[in-house]
């Protein structure tokens, strides 16, 4: 789940930007990737960061172990289906996560309602013989674990430098003036795009500054009312008493009345 936070490294340690580290964490031993000092400024953009140790800089032994974690990863994934047809359950299985360390497995999965899987961790108890735990995750969650590319041809966005899935909602599309086909605003989740609401903002700044729509104005070009705002550009769509119809520039407006 790209957890972010603040390890202290052990004495003698000594890392830099994108070295694979081995941590101790809440929740056991597990593998990480330095990303930068834990500045102030860097610990205040995390919300509720974990924290615990850097033990050492990954060692070519600690590297073959991921790489055979991953090997592992499709074996563990199809036991994990088998045992949730076996106990007839609701649940869609996302991704499994095998602990650095195995001190613990972990089944990310979809339901549409909430699941009596105790049966369920039993018997992956005893096919894996480990301490078994299931997360209950959202169609964002799983885009941020499986999706690669969006629609504008970049990684998306919840898989690179999203800290936390802000909500977005319809109403910032129509502001925005974006299409309304859901099939063309949606993400890879099926959610609305979260670069909808990162260009919120600047929307609401620039529209704070256009008179509002049916307000009277008084342009080099006549007295008029507003009808359309065009908010990026800055204009507005005014009719005139005359019956003329023109874009006009912000800085056109002499008056708002």
């Amino acid at each position: 789940m790209r957890f972010l936070g603040e390890f202290t490294p052990a004495q003698n340690v000594l890392t830099q930007r994108g070295d694979t580290v081995i941590l101790r964490t809440e929740r056991g031993t597990e593998a990480g990737e330095v990303l930068c000092p834990a500045t102030p400024q860097a610990i205040a953009a995390i919300p509720e960061p974990t924290r615990g140790d850097v033990l050492r800089v990954a060692t070519p032994e600690d590297r073959k172990k991921l790489l055979e974690i991953r090997e592992l990863r499709n074996a563990d994934y199809a036991t994990g289906v088998r045992l949730i047809d076996q106990h007839r359950l609701q649940m869609q299985l996302v991704d499994i996560e095998r602990i650095f360390g195995g001190e613990r497995l972990v089944f990310y999965f979809l339901s549409e309602s909430r699941v009596d899987f105790r049966e369920l961790v039993k018997s992956l108890a005893r096919e894996f013989h480990t301490r078994i735990e299931l997360r209950q995750i959202g169609v964002r969650d799983e885009a941020k674990l499986l999706a690669d590319y969006g629609d504008c041809g970049k990684p998306v966005c919840c898989n690179t430098h999203m800290v936390v899935m802000p909500p977005v909602s319809m109403r910032m599309a129509k502001l925005q003036k974006s299409t309304l086909d859901p099939s063309k605003i949606s993400g890879r989740c099926g959610r609305l795009k979260c670069c909808l609401r990162f260009e919120q903002d600047a929307y609401e700044e620039f529209q704070k500054e256009l008179p509002p729509i049916g307000s009277r104005v008084v342009t080099n070009k006549g007295q008029g009312r507003v009808l359309h705002h065009e908010i990026l550009a800055r204009r507005l769509l005014v009719e005139f008493e005359d019956g003329r119809r023109l874009p006009i520039p912000l800085a056109e407006v002499l008056t708002r009345l």
